[in-house]
């Protein structure tokens, strides 16, 4: 992981926890919210893949309300809980290590930034409630190109703004299909496997796979 130059992140489930809405309504929800959120985050990403394909665009925060409406329809939730469950959607929790790490690599000058499905005031307000403000270069959002991840034209935003080439680019994510999608555009994809999982066989192999972001300041050479 030499030449690097910019050091991109995705943001939901890679830095954001996308259960901990649902976790914090588990009372009420009961011993069924961990199946509910992982459905909820499940019925979320195949909607964006879907959408794609079919050119049927609606932006994140749209998908995240339908696919919510589908899993609590599926789990029999009581729509009472709706809003509460998409308020705290929006302030997703950070896993406990990001804040460290992020201030580590912000003082060895590379460049840092969120590279997601989410709409830009979604990802500003989650950057926001979480005091992480001031600790990335930029937010980039698909909803400059109009399409979701994987697509390469996504990929492509960063390497644009910062006019560097694909492989200067460590991209970090918790979910295979996207480190397959940035490893297949050519960046240096690394697989943050916080579950313990299996990778995909889609004709890449990350770079690195780390449990946690803490696992990744050694192995990332300053410029």
């Amino acid at each position: 992981m030499k030449n690097i130059k910019a050091i991109i992140f995705d943001a939901y489930g890679t830095l954001f926890d996308v259960n901990s809405a649902a976790e914090k309504c588990k009372d009420k929800i009961g011993n069924k919210w961990e199946t509910f959120a992982n459905y909820w985050r499940t019925t979320q990403l195949e909607y964006t893949w879907l959408r794609s394909l079919m050119k049927r665009h609606k932006d994140f925060w749209q998908i995240t309300e339908d696919s919510l409406d589908k899993s609590m329809s599926v789990f029999k939730i009581d729509n009472s809980m709706r809003d509460e469950l998409l308020d705290l959607y929006k302030i997703l929790s950070p896993f406990e290590e990001v804040p460290k790490v992020l201030k580590s690599l912000k003082e060895k000058n590379f460049k840092l930034a969120i590279l997601s499905n989410g709409t830009p005031s979604l990802l500003n307000e989650l950057v926001s409630s979480n005091n992480l403000n001031n600790l990335f270069d930029d937010i980039f959002s698909i909803e400059e190109v109009g399409v979701f991840k994987p697509d390469s034209k996504v990929y492509d935003i960063p390497v644009k703004k910062y006019k560097i080439e694909k492989n200067e680019v460590a991209f970090l994510s918790a979910n295979t299909w996207d480190v397959s999608g940035g490893g297949n555009y050519g960046y240096n994809s690394i697989w943050v496997n916080r579950s313990n999982n299996i990778f995909d066989k889609l004709d890449y192999q990350p770079k690195l796979e780390i449990k946690n972001l803490i696992d990744l300041l050694p192995k990332i050479d300053t410029k």
